[in-house]
């Protein structure tokens, strides 16, 4: 089924991103994970893609065994990075074949040791154009990523949100947002959204904090900041995991109840394939009868 259908059926609704393993092993916990996670009914499920197409045979795998042997509608994770039009042509038949509907089209990151992204020959540089050439070949229900702060490569916020209204004018049907901690940066995202006449839903993507050093790292990537009342709390603990872990989870709970009463059309977590986190964070929004009844 398309996410553009099951979003108008399903309010909230909560997906889970996960991404390829290493080794059986990482596969084999995974899908314990997600079994821990199937008990809340998600909305979909989606599959990273790692940078240069690394984990393509894996995601492909990966998306259609959740569809068929767990039952659960996936997403599958697709980039322009490292791949001419006739290679993201044949991704595409691959994702099809597994009877998969639903693509996110990204620009993708640069590769490990590159400074900037670099456009393939013959491929394309910006994932609206990746977003036509799906949409104009197959049937997919495309998704792409919105930046609430915008992107760090963008030189203003204008501009990044023209980047952004170039994919849905592309046939793109709906936004994940890149992750944040401040709700401000996604009302007033939705909020620039709608006046310049982007509709489509626009689902937060939130990551519970359970290791500062890790998440340090994300937010200089996607250009997410950190509020300085919730850094100070977390530097004081650095030393303590478990403290760490319920700053974190108490944090993304407030924010998700905080979306979730205010509009937001459900929550995409980025799961860094563990269910601890999410699992708890659901478990508090389900004791508030106001969120999820």
């Amino acid at each position: 089924m398309k996410i553009s259908d099951i979003l108008e059926r399903v309010n909230p609704a909560f997906s889970f991103e996960f991404f390829p393993p290493k080794d059986d092993d990482g596969f084999s916990k995974l899908f314990k994970t997600i079994d821990n996670l199937k008990t809340w009914n998600p909305a979909f499920v989606s599959v990273t893609y790692g940078a240069g197409g690394n984990t393509r045979s894996k995601t492909i795998d990966l998306v259609g065994r959740i569809k068929k042997e767990i039952g659960l509608e996936s997403m599958a994770h697709l980039t322009c990075v490292g791949h001419n039009a006739n290679e993201i042509n044949s991704v595409l038949t691959s994702i099809e074949n597994q009877n998969v509907d639903n693509v996110l089209a990204l620009r993708g990151d640069p590769p490990q040791g590159e400074s900037k992204f670099i456009k393939p020959e013959s491929g394309f540089g910006y994932a609206s154009e990746l977003v036509e050439f799906t949409n104009k070949k197959f049937s997919f229900c495309i998704g792409v990523a919105g930046y609430p702060e915008k992107h760090p490569e963008s030189t203003d916020r204008k501009q990044d949100l023209m980047h952004l209204k170039e994919k849905i004018r592309a046939g793109a049907s709906f936004i994940i947002t890149q992750l944040f901690f401040e709700n401000k940066f996604y009302f007033d995202f939705v909020d620039d959204l709608r006046s310049i006449g982007i509709n489509v839903p626009v689902i937060p993507g939130i990551m519970p904090i359970l290791n500062l050093k890790q998440t340090k790292r994300f937010t200089k990537m996607c250009g997410a900041t950190i509020p300085v009342d919730l850094m100070t709390r977390l530097e004081s603990f650095q030393s303590d995991p478990e403290a760490i872990n319920k700053i974190g989870i108490d944090h993304a709970t407030k924010q998700c109840g905080d979306l979730l009463k205010n509009g937001a059309p459900g929550i995409h977590f980025y799961t860094l394939n563990q269910s601890r986190a999410t699992l708890s964070v659901l478990e508090c929004l389900k004791s508030d009868s106001s969120i999820i009844k």
